[in-house]
């Protein structure tokens, strides 16, 4: 499943935008739209699956449940795993070490929640995004 989207438009970025009682990594309109961004970094990889998170994440579930509130609230709301890695099939949850946040996430994306997942280059001084990768939230073959 791949939920995420990309957004033309952009008019207005804010970095560590506050929202409740969390700080999203970033606030931005395109037009009418009002959007919340949440980017994570991933550097877990199993069997060509990149999974997130690799320790729980009281702090990420928290994220995932606001980012949720958002979309009730009108806004729209994305997380973006960032893949550090190449040779990725898909990303999925990492349910075995927090299956709190794979429900979370979940949950988040039955909501409304745009999920995306992109693999990176990575260079001594810079990182640049490449690919979109597969996003299977429900479960996870190793």
């Amino acid at each position: 499943m791949q939920t995420g989207q990309y957004i033309d438009g952009i008019t207005k970025i804010k970095p560590e935008a506050t929202y409740k009682s969390s700080r999203f990594d970033f606030y931005v309109e395109a037009g009418p739209r009002k959007i919340f961004i949440e980017v994570k970094g991933v550097t877990l990889e199993i069997n060509g699956i990149a999974l997130f998170p690799d320790a729980p994440t009281q702090r990420g579930v928290k994220h995932l449940n606001e980012l949720a509130h958002c979309i009730k609230d009108g806004y729209e709301a994305h997380v973006v795993f960032v893949v550090q890695m190449g040779g990725i099939t898909h990303f999925s949850p990492n349910n075995d070490t927090h299956p709190a946040f794979g429900a979370a996430l979940s949950s988040a994306e039955k909501a409304g929640v745009k999920v995306s997942a992109m693999d990176c280059a990575i260079m001594p001084d810079s990182m640049i995004i490449r690919n979109r990768l597969d996003v299977k939230i429900d479960r996870c073959h190793f």
